[in-house]
């Protein structure tokens, strides 16, 4: 089962277990388009109406034995009227999602969570709210493991991308930008980025439910999905010039630093057992270029 079905890294983690041969069920919102998932046949699309009877009648029926739990709604600096949708998709939506698996007894979860729950700033309060709520629905993952026998495993995501990616993340500006030769204002550039390519992070969360599967009692283990190789914001622009052949039209220190900017990426996360990075960023920017072809 897996929430997020749709999203970028949600699309290509669907496509991959399908492909494998796991039998997909995909749990979607009214509005969301599932083109992506249409030619598979081994995967189920159920929309889910906000009432979490439909959710617990979706697991009876399913009866996952991995629930994979992706959906999000991100914003990076919050304005009053955001705090309503993030509070419904990253923690009630996600409290209704633990509370219809009770209803298939031995599923395990796979949680995404994210780096900047933990800053680098002196007291290492999440970055930005976003961060928090997914922190604090973290919390409640602990809590049903404890209380309520769930096997779980939470993956804390880095910078992750890949090729048809409609976030408009790093990576999709600089395709753009080497498409259209427009020009783009940035910030000076010297924070580093933790990129994870989107085959190594599907990996990972396949990796992951097979850790959950394994745990011999219930509980709740928290990994970083690093890419282990930290870079400035201006040496990817760089690398993706060398491998592309393109110039890009950036203008560096145009645009301050955001508020809380991340300068230095989370480094105190444990590995996730069984599993590194395998593309590397020059190969991930090829992957991209090929796909755009």
């Amino acid at each position: 089962m897996i929430t997020g079905a749709t999203g970028f890294i949600g699309r290509h983690l669907a496509r991959r277990l399908a492909t494998d041969g796991w039998q997909v069920h995909a749990i979607v919102r009214p509005q969301s388009n599932t083109d992506a998932l249409a030619d598979f046949d081994a995967i189920t699309t159920h929309t889910f109406d906000g009432h979490p009877a439909t959710l617990e009648a979706v697991f009876r029926d399913a009866k996952p034995g991995a629930v994979f739990h992706l959906a999000t709604h991100y914003v990076a600096e919050h304005k009053a009227e955001d705090i309503g949708p993030m509070v419904n998709a990253n923690m009630l939506f996600g409290l209704n999602l633990l509370q219809a698996m009770k209803a298939v007894p031995g599923s395990v979860l796979v949680n995404a969570g994210t780096s900047w729950q933990v800053s680098d700033a002196p007291d290492h309060a999440p970055v930005n709210l976003y961060a928090a709520i997914k922190q604090a629905f973290e919390d409640c993952v602990a809590y049903h493991a404890a209380v309520e026998n769930l096997q779980a495993v939470t993956l804390r995501l880095f910078d992750v991308y890949g090729p048809d990616d409609p976030r408009g993340k790093l990576m999709s500006l600089l395709m753009r930008l080497a498409r259209t030769e427009e020009t783009l204002d940035m910030s000076p550039g010297g924070q580093l980025l933790d990129l994870v390519y989107v085959d190594d992070a599907v990996d990972g969360f396949v990796a992951a439910a097979h850790r959950a599967r394994a745990m011999t009692a219930p509980g709740h283990e928290v990994y970083a999905l690093s890419g282990r190789d930290h870079r400035t914001l201006k040496h990817v622009a760089q690398a993706f010039e060398n491998v592309s052949g393109a110039r890009l039209n950036i203008v560096w220190g145009r645009r301050p630093y955001r508020a809380r900017e991340v300068m230095t990426p989370w480094t105190d996360g444990t590995p996730l057992p069984g599993w590194a990075p395998r593309v590397s960023l020059e190969e991930g920017i090829e992957r991209m270029l090929a796909a755009d072809v």
